[in-house]
Protein backbone atom coordinates (compact mmCIF):
# COMPACT_ATOMS: atom_id res chain seq x y z
CA UNK A 1 0.00 0.00 0.00
CA UNK A 2 2.67 2.76 0.95
CA UNK A 3 4.38 2.15 -2.80
CA UNK A 4 1.91 3.60 -4.55
CA UNK A 5 2.93 6.93 -3.12
CA UNK A 6 6.79 6.68 -3.04
CA UNK A 7 6.87 8.79 -6.49
CA UNK A 8 4.31 11.15 -5.68
CA UNK A 9 4.99 14.91 -3.60
CA UNK A 10 8.35 15.70 -5.59
CA UNK A 11 8.96 18.96 -3.27
CA UNK A 12 9.02 16.92 -0.23
CA UNK A 13 13.06 16.97 0.10
CA UNK A 14 12.87 13.99 2.69
CA UNK A 15 9.90 12.16 3.46
CA UNK A 16 10.27 10.92 7.11
CA UNK A 17 8.62 7.09 7.48
CA UNK A 18 7.25 5.98 11.02
CA UNK A 19 9.92 3.57 12.47
CA UNK A 20 6.62 1.56 13.70
CA UNK A 21 2.94 1.26 13.33
CA UNK A 22 1.40 -0.43 15.93
CA UNK A 23 -2.09 -1.51 16.41
CA UNK A 24 -4.03 -1.92 19.28
CA UNK A 25 -7.53 -3.27 20.32
CA UNK A 26 -9.18 -2.14 23.30
CA UNK A 27 -9.02 -3.32 26.48
CA UNK A 28 -11.66 -5.48 27.96
CA UNK A 29 -15.46 -3.92 27.53
CA UNK A 30 -19.05 -4.50 29.44
CA UNK A 31 -20.25 -5.95 26.21
CA UNK A 32 -17.02 -8.57 26.48
CA UNK A 33 -17.92 -9.52 29.48
CA UNK A 34 -21.56 -9.32 29.10
CA UNK A 35 -22.98 -9.23 25.53
CA UNK A 36 -26.72 -8.05 26.61
CA UNK A 37 -25.06 -4.72 27.02
CA UNK A 38 -25.16 -4.03 23.09
CA UNK A 39 -28.98 -4.64 23.71
CA UNK A 40 -29.79 -1.59 25.66
CA UNK A 41 -26.48 0.67 25.44
CA UNK A 42 -25.12 1.88 21.97
CA UNK A 43 -22.28 0.32 20.98
CA UNK A 44 -19.96 3.44 20.65
CA UNK A 45 -20.74 4.04 24.33
CA UNK A 46 -20.22 0.59 25.71
CA UNK A 47 -17.23 1.37 28.34
CA UNK A 48 -14.00 -0.53 29.54
CA UNK A 49 -14.47 -2.80 32.63
CA UNK A 50 -11.84 -2.57 35.49
CA UNK A 51 -10.17 -5.46 34.01
CA UNK A 52 -9.96 -3.55 30.55
CA UNK A 53 -8.66 -0.44 32.57
CA UNK A 54 -5.85 -2.84 33.94
CA UNK A 55 -5.22 -4.66 31.00
CA UNK A 56 -4.60 -0.82 29.00
CA UNK A 57 -2.29 0.23 31.61
CA UNK A 58 0.01 -3.08 31.37
CA UNK A 59 -0.44 -2.57 27.53
CA UNK A 60 0.69 0.81 27.62
CA UNK A 61 3.94 -0.08 29.85
CA UNK A 62 4.53 -2.84 27.60
CA UNK A 63 4.63 -0.33 24.29
CA UNK A 64 6.94 2.17 25.81
CA UNK A 65 9.56 -0.24 26.36
CA UNK A 66 8.68 -1.50 22.80
CA UNK A 67 9.43 2.07 20.92
CA UNK A 68 12.58 2.63 23.55
CA UNK A 69 14.11 -0.66 23.59
CA UNK A 70 14.99 -1.18 20.41
CA UNK A 71 17.22 0.50 17.69
CA UNK A 72 19.84 3.15 18.09
CA UNK A 73 17.72 6.19 18.34
CA UNK A 74 17.15 7.29 21.60
CA UNK A 75 14.90 9.80 21.05
CA UNK A 76 11.58 8.77 20.20
CA UNK A 77 7.87 9.84 20.03
CA UNK A 78 4.95 8.57 19.32
CA UNK A 79 1.45 10.10 17.44
CA UNK A 80 -1.99 8.25 18.53
CA UNK A 81 -4.66 7.91 16.34
CA UNK A 82 -7.81 6.85 17.96
CA UNK A 83 -11.50 5.23 17.08
CA UNK A 84 -14.05 7.71 18.98
CA UNK A 85 -15.87 5.27 21.10
CA UNK A 86 -15.56 4.85 24.40
CA UNK A 87 -13.88 1.90 24.82
CA UNK A 88 -10.99 3.13 22.73
CA UNK A 89 -10.76 6.65 24.01
CA UNK A 90 -10.59 4.59 27.77
CA UNK A 91 -8.12 2.76 26.48
CA UNK A 92 -5.59 5.21 25.21
CA UNK A 93 -6.67 7.68 28.38
CA UNK A 94 -4.76 4.27 30.21
CA UNK A 95 -2.13 3.75 27.62
CA UNK A 96 -1.53 7.77 27.65
CA UNK A 97 -0.22 7.26 30.86
CA UNK A 98 2.84 5.56 30.35
CA UNK A 99 3.89 8.28 28.54
CA UNK A 100 5.47 11.72 29.31
CA UNK A 101 4.57 14.89 27.57
CA UNK A 102 7.01 15.61 25.61
CA UNK A 103 6.98 11.88 24.07
CA UNK A 104 3.66 12.72 22.73
CA UNK A 105 3.76 14.76 19.59
CA UNK A 106 -0.22 14.11 18.58
CA UNK A 107 -3.66 12.59 19.21
CA UNK A 108 -6.17 12.61 16.37
CA UNK A 109 -9.42 10.98 16.64
CA UNK A 110 -10.17 9.18 13.78
CA UNK A 111 -13.97 8.29 12.88
CA UNK A 112 -12.95 5.59 10.16
CA UNK A 113 -11.34 3.47 12.38
CA UNK A 114 -14.36 2.63 14.15
CA UNK A 115 -16.22 -0.68 15.08
CA UNK A 116 -17.87 -2.49 12.49
CA UNK A 117 -21.42 -1.25 12.69
CA UNK A 118 -23.65 -4.39 13.89
CA UNK A 119 -26.90 -2.97 13.78
CA UNK A 120 -27.98 -0.35 16.27
CA UNK A 121 -29.24 -1.85 19.64
CA UNK A 122 -28.06 -5.59 19.54
CA UNK A 123 -30.79 -8.45 20.37
CA UNK A 124 -29.19 -11.49 21.58
CA UNK A 125 -31.38 -14.21 20.06
CA UNK A 126 -31.70 -11.83 17.13
CA UNK A 127 -27.66 -11.79 17.05
CA UNK A 128 -27.45 -15.26 17.24
CA UNK A 129 -28.92 -16.25 14.21
CA UNK A 130 -27.87 -13.15 12.18
CA UNK A 131 -24.23 -14.62 13.16
CA UNK A 132 -25.09 -17.74 12.11
CA UNK A 133 -26.72 -16.16 8.61
CA UNK A 134 -22.87 -14.47 8.37
CA UNK A 135 -20.87 -17.86 8.52
CA UNK A 136 -22.71 -19.24 5.56
CA UNK A 137 -23.10 -15.98 3.64
CA UNK A 138 -19.19 -15.26 4.30
CA UNK A 139 -17.38 -13.32 6.96
CA UNK A 140 -16.77 -10.28 5.34
CA UNK A 141 -19.22 -9.74 2.49
CA UNK A 142 -21.99 -10.19 4.82
CA UNK A 143 -23.82 -7.31 5.50
CA UNK A 144 -25.69 -6.70 9.31
CA UNK A 145 -29.13 -5.47 8.96
CA UNK A 146 -29.09 -1.99 9.73
CA UNK A 147 -25.44 -2.01 10.12
CA UNK A 148 -22.09 -2.81 8.04
CA UNK A 149 -20.05 -5.59 6.16
CA UNK A 150 -16.43 -6.04 6.43
CA UNK A 151 -16.61 -4.96 2.94
CA UNK A 152 -17.51 -1.66 4.29
CA UNK A 153 -15.06 -0.97 6.88
CA UNK A 154 -12.61 -1.98 4.21
CA UNK A 155 -13.54 0.79 2.25
CA UNK A 156 -13.30 3.26 4.98
CA UNK A 157 -10.17 1.79 6.20
CA UNK A 158 -8.98 2.15 2.77
CA UNK A 159 -9.46 6.04 2.79
CA UNK A 160 -7.91 6.49 6.11
CA UNK A 161 -4.62 4.77 5.17
CA UNK A 162 -4.64 7.21 1.50
CA UNK A 163 -5.19 9.82 4.38
CA UNK A 164 -2.45 8.62 6.69
CA UNK A 165 -0.33 8.16 3.53
CA UNK A 166 -0.73 12.10 2.22
CA UNK A 167 0.01 13.01 6.12
CA UNK A 168 3.49 10.85 5.98
CA UNK A 169 4.62 11.98 2.47
CA UNK A 170 4.42 15.70 3.30
CA UNK A 171 5.77 15.16 6.45
CA UNK A 172 2.86 16.51 8.68
CA UNK A 173 2.85 13.89 11.56
CA UNK A 174 6.63 14.90 12.21
CA UNK A 175 9.49 16.51 10.69
CA UNK A 176 12.57 15.67 12.98
CA UNK A 177 14.30 13.12 11.34
CA UNK A 178 16.65 12.59 14.62
CA UNK A 179 13.48 11.33 15.93
CA UNK A 180 11.91 7.63 15.70
CA UNK A 181 8.58 8.34 15.28
CA UNK A 182 5.68 5.51 16.28
CA UNK A 183 2.55 5.45 15.21
CA UNK A 184 0.29 3.80 17.46
CA UNK A 185 -3.51 2.92 16.36
CA UNK A 186 -5.75 2.22 19.30
CA UNK A 187 -8.71 0.59 17.37
CA UNK A 188 -10.92 -2.43 17.03
CA UNK A 189 -10.43 -5.87 15.98
CA UNK A 190 -12.45 -6.00 12.97
CA UNK A 191 -10.67 -2.61 11.94
CA UNK A 192 -7.51 -3.82 12.98
CA UNK A 193 -7.28 -6.78 10.80
CA UNK A 194 -9.21 -5.14 7.64
CA UNK A 195 -6.16 -2.57 7.82
CA UNK A 196 -3.25 -5.17 7.44
CA UNK A 197 -5.68 -6.81 4.73
CA UNK A 198 -5.60 -3.53 2.90
CA UNK A 199 -1.90 -2.58 4.06
CA UNK A 200 -0.18 -6.26 3.01
CA UNK A 201 -2.71 -7.05 0.27
CA UNK A 202 -4.10 -10.02 1.46
CA UNK A 203 -7.06 -12.03 0.01
CA UNK A 204 -11.03 -12.18 1.28
CA UNK A 205 -9.45 -16.23 1.77
CA UNK A 206 -6.96 -15.30 3.64
CA UNK A 207 -8.54 -12.48 5.85
CA UNK A 208 -11.40 -15.00 6.57
CA UNK A 209 -9.15 -17.18 8.30
CA UNK A 210 -7.29 -14.72 10.89
CA UNK A 211 -8.37 -14.70 14.02
CA UNK A 212 -9.68 -12.00 16.63
CA UNK A 213 -6.56 -9.76 18.42
CA UNK A 214 -7.29 -10.29 21.83
CA UNK A 215 -8.11 -7.10 24.31
CA UNK A 216 -5.19 -5.01 24.03
CA UNK A 217 -3.25 -7.11 22.12
CA UNK A 218 -1.13 -5.84 19.81
CA UNK A 219 0.13 -5.64 16.09
CA UNK A 220 3.56 -4.18 15.40
CA UNK A 221 4.50 -3.36 11.75
CA UNK A 222 8.26 -2.40 11.96
CA UNK A 223 10.21 -0.65 8.75
CA UNK A 224 12.43 -3.15 7.24
CA UNK A 225 15.74 -2.14 5.27
CA UNK A 226 14.38 -1.88 2.29
CA UNK A 227 11.61 0.06 3.14
CA UNK A 228 8.55 -2.56 3.32
CA UNK A 229 6.95 -2.93 6.98
CA UNK A 230 7.13 -6.16 8.45
CA UNK A 231 5.37 -8.43 11.05
CA UNK A 232 7.83 -10.58 11.43
CA UNK A 233 10.95 -8.38 12.87
CA UNK A 234 8.83 -8.44 16.07
CA UNK A 235 6.63 -11.16 16.55
CA UNK A 236 7.99 -15.38 15.88
CA UNK A 237 5.93 -17.58 13.48
CA UNK A 238 4.41 -19.09 15.96
CA UNK A 239 2.43 -15.78 16.97
CA UNK A 240 2.00 -15.52 13.21
CA UNK A 241 0.68 -19.09 12.61
CA UNK A 242 -1.62 -18.79 15.77
CA UNK A 243 -3.22 -14.87 14.38
CA UNK A 244 -3.80 -17.01 11.44
CA UNK A 245 -1.30 -16.20 8.80
CA UNK A 246 -0.22 -19.12 6.05
CA UNK A 247 3.19 -20.26 5.85
CA UNK A 248 3.07 -17.98 2.32
CA UNK A 249 1.89 -15.16 4.18
CA UNK A 250 4.53 -15.46 7.25
CA UNK A 251 6.98 -15.78 4.37
CA UNK A 252 6.22 -12.53 2.75
CA UNK A 253 6.51 -11.23 5.52
CA UNK A 254 10.33 -12.17 6.39
CA UNK A 255 10.82 -11.13 2.97
CA UNK A 256 9.97 -7.65 3.95
CA UNK A 257 12.32 -7.34 6.60
CA UNK A 258 15.18 -6.46 3.91
CA UNK A 259 13.12 -6.83 0.74
CA UNK A 260 11.98 -3.78 -1.49
CA UNK A 261 9.16 -3.19 -4.00
CA UNK A 262 10.90 -3.58 -6.79
CA UNK A 263 11.43 -7.43 -6.96
CA UNK A 264 8.49 -7.88 -4.96
CA UNK A 265 6.46 -10.40 -7.49
CA UNK A 266 9.47 -12.27 -7.78
CA UNK A 267 9.91 -13.51 -4.80
CA UNK A 268 6.29 -13.37 -3.66
CA UNK A 269 4.99 -15.68 -7.14
CA UNK A 270 2.13 -16.90 -4.08
CA UNK A 271 0.06 -13.83 -4.96
CA UNK A 272 0.05 -14.31 -8.63
CA UNK A 273 -0.76 -18.11 -8.20
CA UNK A 274 -3.60 -16.99 -5.90
CA UNK A 275 -4.91 -15.51 -9.30
CA UNK A 276 -3.22 -17.30 -12.21
CA UNK A 277 -2.66 -20.89 -12.92
CA UNK A 278 0.54 -20.80 -14.57
CA UNK A 279 1.66 -23.74 -16.30
CA UNK A 280 3.93 -22.67 -18.94
CA UNK A 281 6.25 -19.68 -19.33
CA UNK A 282 6.43 -19.58 -23.07
CA UNK A 283 4.07 -17.07 -24.97
CA UNK A 284 3.97 -20.01 -27.48
CA UNK A 285 1.94 -21.94 -24.92
CA UNK A 286 -0.45 -19.37 -24.25
CA UNK A 287 -4.44 -20.06 -25.03
CA UNK A 288 -5.53 -17.45 -27.79
CA UNK A 289 -9.12 -17.31 -28.59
Amino acid sequence: EENNHKNNHKSCKTRLLPKRIILVRHGESEGNLDTSAYSTTPDYKISLTEEGRAQARLAGSHLRDLVSSQGPCSDWRVYFYVSPYERTRSTLREIGKSFSKKRVIGVREECRIREQDFGNFQVEERMKIIKETRERFGRFFYRFPEGESAADVFDRVSSFLESLWRDIDLNRLHSDSSQDLNLIIISHGLASRVFLMKWFKWTVEQFERLNNLGNCEIRVMELGHGGEYSLAINHSDEELLEWGLSPEMIKDQKWRIDGNKADWNDHCTWYLRSFFDYESDSEDDVERS
